[in-house]
Order: C-alpha cells, then structure tokens, then sequence
C-alpha cells in the first residue's frame, strides 16, 4: 500500500509540530527537507521522532563521492529513514555511500519536478523521458533502495530490477494550485503507475484542515 510523506517545508519547530500533531494518526512519514533543516538542524529529526514518525531527510546530497557518504553516514547517526542524494553525482557516489555505517535508506534524485525539457536543453539537449531512466538504472545497479522522479516518469521505471521504491513529488489534485511544479501528477494516477510514497506538501500544509486535506490524498490513493 503506498504511503504519503507529509513535506514539512517550514522555517520553524512550531509550524513543523503543529502540522505533525494535526494529521497524526493520518500521517506517520514526514520529510525534513533544506528548509526546515537549515533553520533548525537535528532538532527538527528529533521532533519527528519524539512523535513516532519516520524521517525522509529530503537535503538532495551533490558533492563528490566521499563527502556525500560520510553525510550519509551522519543522517544514519540520526535515526533516518532515507536520505535524499542527486544522481547526477555519478555510480561512484551510490557505491561509497553503500559502504557506510550506520546509514539510511539510499534514495536518489532523478530531475527535479520543477525542471522540463527545455531547462534540460543546456545541460547535453535530453528529455527527461531519456535521462530519468538512465539514471534510475545508473542508481539500482550501484545498489541504492528508492528513486525520486515525477509521476510523469512511472511507466519508465517501474520495471526496473531489482526495483528501487518510487518517490513521487510534484503530486497534486485537480483543485491544488501547481505552483513550481511542472511534471505533476494526481495522487490516484501516481498509485496506479507503481508510485510506493507520493511527497506532499503544500495541499496539506496550506489547507484550513490538514487532517482532512490528508484523508482526501489517502481517499484519491485508494480510488
């Protein structure tokens, strides 16, 4: 059964806490991406933890092959789930990575969802139709457990082996506003196509009832 991750992209312990206590019993997995942890660092992996969530550290790692494995081995010390790291880094980033311990789950970044083709062009001219799966088999060959890409990207990946969870940001409903997203998808079409974790942010966080908004993600999910 897939599951969402309630995207906590907030500034502070408060704002986090108190989207965690409105949809628990609703939500149990949170991403602590860049924003919450630059501004509040292991304190905001601890609050999720105190409440018995599991941490998606959604910090995106680029660097070369080292520094990226000896963060990992850092976010392992936290408790994390999953760590977040971008692809594009190379097959030896994923192997050095492997090798640490503690470590959490390996997830890698394919193309952001808020890229498209046209932003692609100056980065070699291909689409994210070609590049994505090349990356995602890049990424299961050097050993990582979960692909991050858009849901326009499922049918693409979804029979890769060994198959990697597929993470799926950029998830919205017919009535949620896009905002930067540009590869969305809805919650129902992205469980169809394979989707094991659908990323959810702001029509959750932005709604007047977040519990609700969340029970109407689970509800479309469900068909």
């Amino acid at each position: 059964m897939a599951q969402v991750i309630l995207a906590l992209d907030v500034s502070t312990l408060e704002e986090a806490q108190r989207f965690i206590v409105a949809t628990q019993g609703v939500v149990t997995f949170h991403k602590v991406g860049l924003q919450l942890f630059m501004a509040q660092g292991f304190k905001a992996v601890e609050l999720v933890q105190k409440h018995g969530g599991k941490v998606f550290l959604d910090l995106k790692l680029h660097d070369i092959p080292q520094t990226v494995a000896h963060a990992v081995r850092e976010a392992g010390r936290m408790g994390v789930h999953s760590v977040s790291f971008h692809l594009s880094g190379g097959r030896a980033v994923v192997e050095a990575a492997r090798k640490m311990e503690p470590r959490p789950q390996l997830w890698g970044v394919s193309v952001l969802t808020s890229m498209t083709n046209e932003d692609l062009a100056v980065l070699g001219g291909r689409t994210t139709a070609a590049l994505v799966p090349d990356l995602a088999r890049l990424g299961v060959a050097a050993g990582m457990e979960g692909l991050v890409c858009s849901g326009q990207e499922l049918a693409l990946v979804n029979t890769l082996s060994p198959r990697p969870v597929l993470v799926v940001p950029g998830v919205r409903g017919p009535d949620d506003p896009v905002g930067d997203q540009k590869r969305v998808i809805s919650p129902r079409e992205a469980v169809a196509q394979g989707a094991d974790f659908l990323v959810v942010g702001r029509p959750i966080t932005q709604a007047k009832d977040p519990a609700a908004a969340a029970r109407r993600i689970l509800d479309d999910m469900r068909g």
